[in-house]
């Protein structure tokens, strides 16, 4: 792996972090993010499911993705569609409910999406985004396309009804999806490791007939080995594969959550196992400057930052707005 490769991967972890970052001050009412003055009270509204702790997964993955590759995700999902490319300011923007949103301010936090770049949607329902990737693989495969599919779940995923659906529909039809179970260790307040039977996510998968493969979810370089290499293989029309990223979720479920269901010594080992502290001791060993991770750092804070201020700028959306992009039900009586 090259050094400038291994270089991106850090630059985008950066960027998620700092997005991630900006968005909790936000949340919580910060009047500064990242020297951005804001107007008013908090910015996010609603429930904030950051993924402070897994950006080396997203960051991993995507790299590997084509712009016209489709992916879909979960509630916690800011990570993914930053590297799957998608606009950092409509990203801000979207979670502060405003116009100039990916979604108009309609998908917030939890159900942002970006078609532009092929992020297909968050979803607020645990595995829910299962089955929509495989419906969007299976068209991708009856179209006889090129592309493929990305899907990320959680560990909280392993344990619902359309995890196995899915596996046996990606099975049966063999479809080019790639599932990445992003394994935190926690389904929002509970562990989950006494809550799942047998092997695990990845010993599910191959009962099923999906090849899966367990990695270290904190390490950039191992997830990008093998996700370019999984990801080769769906391309190739191999069909489905599985990849089980054991990670840490060092926040809470939500952004208000205080954590008093975790061992603090679990925590802490943790955040001692950062990520990104990781990446940059990587590099720094192979002989990349300091300075210039420091400037990869300094980026992202900028970036950022100018993200929460166009989005503090973005006007709220207009009352008539309420009635697009919903469904009709015929002739207007449901208003």
């Amino acid at each position: 792996m090259s050094i400038e490769h291994q270089l991106e991967l850090y630059r985008t972890m950066a960027r998620i972090r700092a997005f991630e970052n900006a968005a909790e001050i936000a949340s919580a009412g910060g009047v500064q993010v990242l020297g951005a003055a804001l107007t008013g009270n908090a910015k996010v509204r609603g429930p904030l499911h950051l993924s402070i702790g897994q950006e080396a997964i997203p960051a991993g993955v995507c790299a590997h993705l084509q712009k016209a590759d489709l992916l879909t995700s979960t509630h916690r999902g800011h990570g993914h569609t930053l590297a799957k490319g998608a606009n950092v300011n409509r990203m801000m923007a979207e979670l502060f409910g405003r116009s100039d949103g990916s979604n108009r301010g309609k998908g917030g936090a939890m159900h942002i999406a970006d078609f532009s770049v092929g992020m297909l949607g968050a979803n607020g329902v645990v595995a829910a985004g299962m089955p929509i990737a495989c419906g969007a693989a299976h068209a991708l495969k009856l179209q006889g396309s090129k592309q493929i599919v990305a899907c990320f779940v959680g560990d909280g995923a392993i344990n619902r009804g359309p995890f196995m659906e899915s596996l046996n529909w990606a099975a049966i039809y063999h479809l080019p999806v790639l599932f990445v179970c992003e394994d935190n260790k926690y389904s929002a307040t509970t562990a989950s490791g006494p809550m799942i039977a047998g092997a695990g996510p990845a010993e599910r998968s191959r009962a099923i007939g999906v090849p899966a493969c367990t990695i270290d979810g904190n390490d950039v370089a191992e997830v990008s080995q093998v996700a370019a290499k999984l990801i080769a293989e769906v391309r190739d029309g191999a069909g489905p594969r599985f990849l089980h990223a054991r990670t840490y979720r060092v926040k809470g479920h939500v952004s208000v959550d205080t954590q008093g269901y975790r061992d603090p010594a679990e925590l802490q080992a943790a955040i001692d196992a950062d990520p990104i502290a990781r990446a940059r001791r990587r590099l720094a060993d192979l002989g990349v400057s300091l300075s210039l991770l420091d400037q990869a750092d300094a980026d992202a804070l900028e970036e950022i930052r100018l993200a929460v201020e166009f989005a503090d700028a973005s006007p709220a959306p207009p009352l008539e707005w309420a009635y697009q992009d919903v469904q009709t039900i015929g002739a207007g009586q449901w208003r």
